[in-house]
């Protein structure tokens, strides 16, 4: 089918050629358009932001919750073995906690759903749970490549809610509203709070235990490379496992499996937080003192003894007024007071420069590094975090500040360089809070996107 059109005279094409001369606006043409103009409506205060998690650092251990990124969903895409900068991870859930322990991961939502907590990454000691195999349902994976459910064995699942989520080099703790603690994972040195069975096989396990012994409600739970740490509502602090370095702080260097009571300095005062992640443990109290036990080659106890494995709680008299929260690595420790300033002190990479490498005491990192200055006088720290051989901080504005060791891109920075000094990371969101491994991270945020 063709279609005809009427011939137009030179003159008309002439004239729908040229545009017309624009005259001189009156002020009453400018009104009208203005009038006319089409209304828009920006993103405000009003907007729901939505929880997101986002991820970043090594990828191949199935740690990110990213599957595409250890086997691509295409041919022509490549393996992702580091995501340098922070990526969303796709959860239809809200997380409201989550954890990074040595090559895995463990998120959960305080929900009354049945699903209430999630693992990925590496499960060769099933400390993400048991994850039945599709090709032989009596065999588990010793990889999981994204968020995956793990069932506990709870006795009013629609009423349990789970508070917090912990994990060490491997093993994890779960505590929850009503039913106590649970624990999976490792246990050849007692950290899952249970007898040691010598020879008995972690891989494919499907236990998950349920620790008990404590008097009052547990309410805080911290994983140390081999041993585990409790705080109940009481202030009283109960320990587990590998005791080696004296991290489990009951005056002896042996493994405990049974969750026992610690005194020393602590004994009679109530805690409020306690630290772990590597072979050291910090306690404050309401307070605001600290108090140190576990390793301290790194000068982590230094400024009380000359002893690198300290056996029982000791208090740090440190001059930083009253400490809020601390944090401890490897071999760096960190401390934040309630004015919202920043103490660091170990081994490592401490944050004021590439001069400082190691301090007996805690020294404080200039508050102009998170974004103090006479412009924004109200910026302040709020919260601290430390992984294996990096710290991060959260402002009170939600911004996300971190500085140390950047292996294998864990600090999220967009480089794969160590960070010397406080460097924010650019995250789509309002930073709520941040979990720190060994090399890789994980955070919650309020977004738009």
């Amino acid at each position: 089918m063709f279609l005809s059109f009427p011939k137009k005279t030179p003159s008309e094409v002439l004239s729908r050629s040229l545009a017309k001369a624009a005259g001189p606006k009156t002020v009453r043409d400018l009104k009208e358009a203005d009038d006319a103009a089409p209304v828009f409506q920006y993103v405000g205060g009003q907007a729901k932001r939505k929880r997101r998690v986002f991820v970043w650092g090594f990828s191949l251990s199935g740690a990110l919750g990213i599957p595409t990124f250890v086997v691509p969903d295409a041919g022509w895409k490549r393996r992702r073995r580091i995501q340098p900068t922070p990526y969303r991870l796709e959860m239809e859930e809200k997380i409201s906690s989550a954890a990074c322990g040595y090559g895995f991961t463990l998120l959960s939502s305080s929900t009354t759903d049945i699903t209430k907590v999630w693992g990925t990454g590496l499960n060769k000691d099933s400390q993400i749970g048991f994850h039945q195999s599709r090709k032989d349902r009596s065999r588990g994976y010793d990889y999981v490549l994204e968020p995956s459910p793990i069932p506990l064995p709870l006795d009013k699942p629609q009423e349990t809610r789970v508070l917090q989520v912990s994990c060490g080099r491997a093993h994890s703790l779960v505590l929850t509203s009503t039913e106590g603690v649970f624990s999976m994972g490792n246990n050849a040195y007692g950290q899952c709070g249970r007898k040691v069975i010598d020879g008995e096989i972690y891989s494919e396990s499907q236990q998950i235990h349920r620790l008990r012994g404590f008097e009052g409600r547990v309410v805080q739970v911290a994983c140390g490379q081999d041993h585990s740490l409790f705080r109940t509502e009481r202030g009283d602090v109960y320990s587990c496992g590998w005791g080696a370095d004296g991290q489990t702080g009951l005056g002896h260097h042996d493994s405990v499996s049974a969750p026992t009571k610690l005194g020393g300095d602590i004994a009679g005062v109530p805690i409020v937080q306690v630290a772990t992640y590597g072979d050291c443990c910090l306690a404050v109290s309401a307070d605001g003192e600290v108090f140190g036990w576990g390793n301290s080659e790194y000068l982590q106890l230094a400024s009380v003894t000359d002893l690198t494995q300290v056996n029982v709680p000791r208090h740090l008299p440190f001059n930083v007024g009253k400490v809020k929260e601390a944090a401890c690595g490897g071999t760096i420790s960190a401390l934040l007071n309630e004015e919202g300033h920043v103490f660091v002190w170990g081994y490592g990479i401490l944050g004021k420069g590439p001069e400082l490498m190691e301090a007996a005491v805690p020294e404080m990192i200039p508050p102009s590094l998170f974004g103090l200055s006479d412009l924004t006088p109200d910026i302040r720290v709020a919260r601290i975090r430390c992984g294996l051989n990096h710290f991060a901080a959260i402002t009170n504005r939600g911004e996300l500040f971190v500085w140390g060791k950047n292996t294998r891109g864990c600090l999220g920075i967009g480089r794969m360089e160590d960070q010397y000094f406080p460097w924010r990371v650019t995250v789509p969101g309002e930073v709520v809070d941040v979990a720190c491994g060994v090399d890789h991270m994980v955070t919650l945020a309020k977004s738009f996107i």
